[in-house]
């Protein structure tokens, strides 16, 4: 297979968690538009510049050792895994400031076969809270993954074929839990939306450390690590989802 054909094959492969969560989104009939998943998307690729600049910031400071075993764990943990949340969180800030701009997160009318009143339709979406900012993190996450596999399979392929699924899977757990650290931020103790972004770090310098460990069975780890967590953030997005039916259930009756 020539170099083009298998950069195809890595930018398919790391774009299908995005692309099964947008027909699962669809079959559920989750208030989530085309425009507001391909912006996540965007913003989660956009990410990946911000991440580079905080990646070499840190490194230009010392806020870490560049040689050791604390220059490993700098570089693992606040090189990577810190650089890439925080511009995650950058460019989700951005991204739910548009949506409340323009109105974005409001409830679309169709959600109850248009049963609602058009004040209802105006009033900001109640679903928009902790899922649905997971939803949207999760998908900004799938976002950096594509770019991220597009950039690192053109440099080396050797490099980004090894973790090409699971990375996708890590990006999209660790965005979902940046999303609601943002969601959590006016509506209860700031402790609680730091606690839950700094999960993300943890998990994400988790991941990344597993993978440099030497044989099987931490790589595996590293597969279980991204699995388990992208799983506990689908099911808090499911959750979200009964609530809006319940919710859409009492309006229509």
């Amino acid at each position: 297979m020539s170099g083009m054909g298998i950069l195809l094959v890595i930018l398919l492969v790391s774009s299908l968690p995005a692309i099964v969560v947008f027909i699962w989104f669809r079959i559920s009939r989750y208030p989530f538009t085309f425009l507001q998943f391909i912006l996540s998307l965007l913003a989660g690729a956009a990410s990946f510049f911000p991440a580079l600049f905080l990646r070499n910031f840190f490194a230009g400071i010392g806020i870490f050792p560049k040689t050791g075993r604390l220059g490993l764990f700098g570089e693992i943990f606040i090189g990577t895994a810190l650089a890439e949340e925080l511009s995650r969180l950058i460019m989700l800030l951005i991204l739910f400031f548009l949506f409340r701009r323009f109105g974005l997160e409001k409830k679309p009318p169709a959600l109850n076969g248009g049963s609602e009143n058009a004040a209802a339709q105006d009033s900001p979406d109640r679903a928009f809270t902790a899922a649905k900012a997971a939803a949207t993190g999760m998908i900004a996450g799938f976002g950096f993954s594509v770019f991220e596999s597009a950039v690192l399979g053109a440099l080396d392929f050797g490099v980004v074929l090894p973790r090409l699924f699971t990375a996708a899977l890590l990006h999209g757990a660790c965005g979902a839990r940046v999303g609601v650290s943002l969601s959590m931020i006016g509506k209860g103790p700031v402790a609680g939306a730091v606690f839950r972004f700094l999960t993300a770090v943890a998990i994400h310098g988790v991941y990344n450390f597993l993978l440099v460990v030497p044989g099987i069975l931490p790589s595996i780890a590293a597969v279980l690590v991204a699995f388990s967590a992208l799983t506990t953030s689908v099911l808090a997005i499911q959750l979200g989802m009964r609530t809006i039916s319940t919710d859409n259930g009492t309006n229509k009756a």
